[in-house]
C-alpha cells in the first residue's frame, strides 16, 4: 500500500509564515528605515534626522518616540535602535544621543511681495530690515543662516548672510525674484515645515494678509472663510510643532494693496509679522537658555502668542506669613499640595492663604500673568484669586526661604466652612483679544478706522492655526490645592 502525502496543509503554513515574514518586514516604516541605516552603514546625523522625520509625520503611530512637547524622545528612540541592531548578525550600535546638544540653525524666509516693499523705503525708519537683522545677530549660529526669498514660492536668497544685513534697500537686490503679485501661504508654510529638521528654527517675516491669486468677485466672507480652512488644513499635519507670531509696527510709505478696492498711496505706520516656527521641543529649549533672550523677545514687539505651548507643571509653595493672609493653616509635609488645620480668622470670618509659585516656564508677560480674569478658579467655598508680581521688597528673613526662585504670589481668600476642599486653578490659554481688535475685515482705504494697525484677515487665518492645536492646549498649568479642617 502507497503512502499518501497531504502536501495542501504544509504549503498552506508555508504560504502563511511568508505572509507573517513580509508583513513584519513591510508594516513599520520606522523600523525599516532604522534596519536600513544599520545594513548601508549609513549611521549618520543626515539619516537620523530623515528618522526623526518619520516619527513626526507620524506621531500618533509613533507616540512611543514623542515627548510632551512634540519633539523627538530621544532617549526612547536610542532603545528601539538598540533593539534593532541587537537582532542584526553582527550586532550593531548607533548612538543618536551625541545629536541632541548640536548648535540649532535658523532659516530666514524673507517676504517680497508688492505689499511688503514700501515697508523698507529710505523715507522710513527702517523696523522691517532691523528686525530682520536683529533675528540673525542675536541667533548664536546667525552667520550660518539660510535665507530665502518667498511670494507666489520659496527661492534662495543669492546673497551671502553679510550681503543680506548690510543691503540699505533688500527689494530693490531682490526684484524680478518669484511672483510679487501675490502670496501663496499654503505652498510657503508647508515648504517650511518639510524643509525643518531637528533643530532648525524657521522665521517668516510677513504682513500675513492673504493674497491669492484669482479672487476677483469673491466675497470677503468667502475669502475669510478660506483663509481660516486653509491655516487650520496645514498646521493640523504638523502637531508636533510650535509657531510664536510676534506683531510689529513699521513704517510703510508706497502703494497698499486692498483686497477689495483700487490701490492708493499710504504713508504711515503699519504691522507687520514675524513668525517663529520650531519643533515644541526646540522652543522649550530655547526659552531656557539666555543666548536665545533677544531672539525671542525681539525688540519692537508690540504683540506675541505662542500657539502649541505644553501644559507646565507648577511649582507652588504656601507662604505662612503675608500681607493678604487671615485666619490659619498649615502645609502638610507628607502630601504635596495639600493645606491643613485650615481655620477663618476669628474676627472677620474670612480665610486666606498665599502660594508662592515660578510663572517662569510659562513664557509669558507679567500682563498676562498678573490677571486674575485669565484664571479660572473653582471650589466649593467659592474662592476668589489675587495675583502679585514679586519684587525685591517683598523679599525679607521671614519669607525669603519661600519666595526664592519664585516670580509671582496668589492669594485665595474666602470662608471655609466646610471639612474639605479642594481648589482648582487653570490658567487658561483663551485665543488672545489683541488678534481680534487688530484684525479688519475692511482694507479699502486708509481712512477706514484702526487702518494703521490693524491687518485684514488676521484673525481668521490665526484662529485657523489656534483651532488646529486648541485640543492639547486649553490650558497653560494647572494648580491643584487640598484643604482640610
Amino acid at each position: 500500500m502507497k503512502k499518501r502525502f497531504c502536501f495542501a496543509p504544509l504549503f498552506g503554513f508555508a504560504l502563511l509564515c511568508v505572509a507573517m515574514v513580509l508583513s513584519g518586514c513591510g508594516k513599520d516604516a520606522l523600523h525599516k528605515a532604522v534596519k536600513d541605516a544599520f545594513i548601508k552603514g549609513d549611521t549618520t546625523e543626515q539619516t537620523y534626522q530623515a528618522i526623526c522625520q518619520i516619527v513626526t509625520q507620524n506621531a500618533e503611530k509613533y507616540s512611543d518616540y514623542v515627548d510632551a512637547n512634540g519633539g523627538i524622545n530621544a532617549e526612547a528612540l536610542q532603545k528601539m535602535i538598540n533593539e534593532v541592531g541587537q537582532n542584526l548578525r553582527p550586532p550593531m550600535q548607533w548612538n543618536i544621543l551625541k545629536y541632541g546638544d548640536q548648535s540649532l540653525s535658523l532659516s530666514i524666509y524673507f517676504e517680497r511681495s508688492g505689499s511688503m516693499v514700501p515697508y523698507d523705503q529710505a523715507s522710513g525708519g527702517g523696523q522691517l530690515k532691523k528686525a530682520v537683522n536683529d533675528l540673525i545677530n542675536f541667533f548664536p549660529t546667525g552667520h550660518q543662516a539660510a535665507i530665502n526669498i518667498v511670494n507666489s514660492d520659496i527661492y534662495p536668497y543669492q546673497g551671502t548672510v553679510d550681503s543680506f544685513l548690510q543691503d540699505r534697500d533688500i527689494y530693490a537686490s531682490t526684484k524680478g525674484v518669484g511672483n510679487a503679485s501675490y502670496t501663496d501661504f499654503k505652498v510657503i508654510f508647508d515648504k517650511i515645515f518639510q524643509a525643518q529638521r531637528p533643530g532648525n528654527v524657521a522665521v517668516l517675516v510677513t504682513d500675513l494678509i492673504y493674497s491669492p491669486k484669482n479672487t476677483s468677485g469673491v466675497s470677503v466672507e468667502k475669502i475669510l472663510n478660506e483663509e481660516n480652512s486653509l491655516a487650520t488644513s496645514i498646521f493640523t499635519r504638523y502637531k508636533g510643532k510650535s509657531i510664536i507670531v510676534n506683531q510689529l509696527h513699521g513704517d510703510f510709505d508706497g502703494q497698499y494693496y486692498p483686497y477689495n478696492g483700487k490701490p492708493f498711496a499710504y504713508k504711515g505706520l503699519r504691522p507687520f509679522y514675524v513668525i517663529i516656527i520650531a519643533d515644541a521641543s526646540t522652543i522649550d529649549r530655547m526659552a531656557g537658555d539666555p543666548q536665545f533672550n533677544n531672539f525671542l523677545h525681539l525688540a519692537g514687539t508690540v504683540n506675541s502668542y505662542r500657539f502649541n505651548q505644553a501644559h507646565t507643571t507648577l511649582d507652588a509653595k504656601l507662604i505662612p506669613v503675608w500681607r493678604n493672609n487671615a485666619g490659619r493653616c498649615r502645609e502638610s509635609r507628607d502630601e504635596k499640595g495639600l493645606i491643613t488645620h485650615c481655620e477663618n480668622d476669628r474676627e472677620t470670618g474670612q480665610f486666606a492663604f498665599s502660594m508662592a509659585v515660578n510663572f517662569n516656564g510659562l513664557q509669558k508677560e507679567d500682563a498676562f500673568l498678573s490677571n486674575p480674569a485669565n484664571f479660572n478658579v473653582q471650589s466649593q467655598n467659592g474662592f476668589t484669586l489675587k495675583v502679585e508680581k514679586i519684587v525685591p521688597a517683598d523679599v525679607n528673613g521671614n519669607n525669603k526661604a519661600y519666595l526664592e526662585g519664585m516670580t509671582h504670589v496668589l492669594t485665595f481668600t474666602g470662608k471655609f466652612n466646610t471639612a474639605k476642599d479642594e481648589i482648582i486653578v487653570n490658567l487658561r490659554n483663551d485665543f488672545p483679544t489683541w488678534i481680534a481688535q487688530t484684525s479688519s475685515r475692511d482694507d479699502s482705504a486708509a481712512s477706514v478706522p484702526g487702518f494703521a494697525s490693524s491687518t485684514f484677515g488676521l484673525e481668521q487665518f490665526l484662529r485657523g492655526i489656534y483651532d488646529a492645536f486648541a485640543a492639547s492646549q486649553s490650558n497653560y498649568t494647572t494648580l491643584n490645592i487640598r484643604l482640610e479642617k
